[in-house]
């Protein structure tokens, strides 16, 4: 018998999706703005807080110690001890002076046939010397003899020697030394160097060529000195308008110019050794005599006759020429009268005769009240001026200097 096959299961077909799973629980979001993005015109960065700085409190300051005070025991009274007052700057200048001038001179004026010459006056001095120098070098020529076959160096370095006239650290030696005149201080100079600027720029002259000093005196009288020295008194620098003190500069640049100065110098300088043989001859003199006082009339009869007969040996061996040496004081004196009318004329001559005709009125003022000093000195009698003073003076008289700088004062036509 046939049996059928068996009929397979029936199994449940799968179904179309994966099975349901139970959903999480819903819970509502605030709805979120968008991000805003930094723009051109974004918001502002946040700030961030800074270090903080503690605040700074006042420290109490711990009060200092008490001490017993000392007892005070009586001491001796100490005089005051006072410094020295610092020097007074020189005044302030006053435009509206009539002597004012204006020295905010731009640039500088060197012309240089105007720098140094030698006038009459100073070839003048130079020969009036000329006997001096001779007597100087007979007294060195003696003396060199005690140098044997070297006594011609001696002479040679003597003549020589007169370069330094124009040797700076000489003059300056000169300057401190025998003048006593010391360097300005910077007030002083920022008085001096601006007028001095104008001075050689009027006379064509390089102002750096001098050198300027202050001489400690309440005169008026300047000085130039040696080749290059110009001193100004203190007086004149701290109580002259720019103006006035401008003609005393102008005046002493004079000297320079002319060749006063340096001449005068060397002649002196040159003339040394006579004068100091004439000084030792004049003391042995001196003291011979006392001597041959001793030995009663005879003795000074013999000294007279042996002076007498030395002189004449000297005079006609030297052709005379030390009998020249006794009038030789008047004649440089005025020579030297001559050179200060001569300087007066250079100062005038650059614009400033009314300025220097006003100093001279300021020295003329002085004079008449020393004199008067001395008057009142002399219990009333006056000190009159004798006519060998008047001879033997080294500046012209008041009246003088005026007259000779008319033409200048007198108003152009």
């Amino acid at each position: 018998m046939t049996q059928s096959p068996p009929t397979p299961p029936e199994y449940p077909e799968p179904a179309a999706g994966p099975p349901p799973y139970p959903e999480a629980p819903h819970f509502p979001r605030p709805a979120a703005a968008p991000p805003q993005y930094p723009g051109p015109q974004g918001p502002t960065p946040p700030a961030y807080p800074q270090a903080h700085v503690p605040p700074q409190y006042p420290q109490p300051q711990p009060a200092p110690p008490a001490y017993p005070t000392p007892p005070q025991y009586p001491t001796a009274v100490q005089p005051p001890v006072s410094a020295a007052p610092p020097p007074p700057s020189p005044p302030a200048q006053d435009p509206a002076h009539p002597h004012h001038i204006d020295t905010d001179r731009v640039g500088r004026v060197h012309l240089s046939a105007h720098q140094r010459r030698t006038d009459a006056t100073a070839v003048g001095n130079l020969l009036l010397y000329l006997p001096h120098f001779l007597c100087s070098l007979l007294v060195v020529g003696l003396v060199s003899l005690l140098f044997g076959g070297l006594g011609f160096l001696v002479v040679i370095v003597w003549l020589a020697s007169g370069a330094l006239v124009f040797h700076r650290p000489a003059e300056s030696a000169l300057a401190r030394h025998l003048l006593h005149l010391r360097h300005p201080t910077p007030q002083e100079r920022a008085t001096l160097e601006p007028v001095w600027r104008e001075v050689t720029a009027r006379a064509g002259v390089e102002g750096r060529t001098y050198e300027l000093w202050v001489e400690d005196s309440d005169s008026l009288n300047a000085v130039a000195a040696a080749g290059h020295i110009v001193g100004v008194p203190r007086f004149a620098l701290r109580e002259l308008p720019n103006g006035e003190l401008a003609a005393v500069m102008a005046h002493e640049l004079g000297h320079h110019v002319g060749g006063h100065a340096w001449s005068s110098l060397l002649g002196y300088w040159y003339a040394l050794p006579g004068r100091i043989a004439w000084r030792v001859l004049r003391t042995v003199t001196a003291v011979m005599f006392r001597v041959s006082r001793v030995f009663s009339c005879f003795g000074v009869l013999f000294l007279g006759v042996f002076v007498i007969g030395l002189a004449l040996a000297t005079v006609s061996s030297l052709y005379g020429l030390p009998l020249l040496i006794l009038a030789m004081p008047y004649a440089l004196a005025a020579v030297g009268r001559r050179a200060e009318l001569r300087a007066d004329r250079h100062a005038a001559a650059l614009g400033f005769a009314p300025m220097l005709a006003a100093v001279l009125e300021k020295l003329h003022h002085q004079e008449q009240q020393r004199a008067a000093a001395l008057t009142a000195a002399g219990q009333g009698v006056p000190a009159a001026e004798s006519p060998v003073s008047k001879l033997l003076a080294s500046h012209p008289d008041h009246h003088t200097r005026l007259h000779h700088l008319q033409p200048y004062l007198q108003p152009q036509r």
